[in-house]
């Protein structure tokens, strides 16, 4: 999805180190479950977690991870899948958590089908982070002042409301990036779009856990 001078820039920025214990949160394909295995060595830990909301789907995605999970050289990843709000109950403490793209899916109908919200996932990521943790998020911008309006049908969210939502959960802002910036996106097309995908304006936060 990015080139490599951006994906060694987006790990640093998310201050994932050998020996972390790295959380990624809806891991689609595994690339980032793969790349963060390679960064944190066989000291860390990284747990590939497939929210069980999104278990059922025709991909298999709970059973990729765990084939992903059974490759030479992944001993330090292990698959789990439960409910988004159940996560503190099957992970243990992390350093770092990693939301990519799928913040503003805790505003639609689908991950919401069984009782999750944003602020009762960002409540639950606060609990499983350890003091100094990092819970870092990337997505798709929607224009500013839309706050959530635009979740469902866009797939993009207003950065100033994700700020707004995880800081109600006690983290702090700790830094932001604009290496994902696309000034030529107008914010008002669907990121699957083909003129867009791909090359949508991205934002990335990293908030502390104090």
């Amino acid at each position: 999805m990015y080139d490599q001078s951006k994906l060694s820039e987006l790990i640093r920025f998310a201050r994932i180190d050998a020996g972390s214990t790295v959380i990624d949160v809806y891991p689609g394909d595994g690339d980032w479950t793969r790349l963060f295995s390679g960064v944190v060595g066989p000291q860390g830990r990284v747990y590939s977690f497939v929210p069980a909301e999104v278990a059922h789907f025709k991909n298999d995605p709970v059973g990729r991870m765990r084939t992903l999970a059974k490759e030479p050289g992944r001993e330090n990843v292990e698959a789990i899948s439960a409910d988004l709000v159940a996560m503190p109950e099957v992970t243990p403490p992390a350093n770092v958590l990693w939301l990519h793209l799928f913040y503003h899916d805790l505003h639609t109908a689908l991950i919401q089908a069984r009782g999750a919200t944003a602020s009762d996932f960002n409540r639950a990521v606060y609990e499983r982070l350890k003091p100094g943790g990092y819970y870092v998020i990337v997505d798709h911008a929607a224009a500013a002042g839309t706050g959530t309006s635009n979740t469902q049908a866009l797939h993009r969210i207003d950065p100033a409301s994700v700020r707004k939502e995880v800081e109600a959960a006690g983290f702090v802002l700790d830094a932001q990036s604009s290496i994902l910036a696309n000034k030529d996106d107008s914010h008002s097309i669907k990121v699957f779009d083909p003129s867009i995908k791909g090359e949508t304006d991205r934002f990335a936060f990293r908030f502390l856990k104090i």
